[in-house]
């Protein structure tokens, strides 16, 4: 999840893509350049250790969008493929 908004943040759609679970990757990915986001929450995770296949991460992400301050808050799916995690949703 971290490394999720990390690349949110400096606007590199190819890891976001890449770590999107194949059956619900989109095709593509248009950032918003004018959102700066900010800070990452973490407000709550299930599964997700080395010997879970699944895992869950209830976050709240804060941005700017032309100077106004937002945030969003999403409880995410993660499922392991191939040998890495990958965003599987929102829930």
């Amino acid at each position: 999840m971290r490394s999720r908004f990390s690349a949110f943040s400096v606007g590199d759609a190819g890891y976001l893509l890449r770590t999107w679970h194949p059956a619900a990757r989109p095709a593509r990915l248009d950032l918003d350049r004018g959102t700066r986001w900010t800070r990452l929450e973490i407000l709550e995770t299930t599964g997700g250790s080395v010997v879970h296949t699944e895992g869950t991460v209830r976050f709240r992400a804060h941005y700017t969008d032309n100077g106004e301050a937002g945030c969003i808050e999403e409880h995410s799916r993660f499922v392991r493929h191939e040998g890495g995690w990958t965003y599987a949703g929102a829930d």
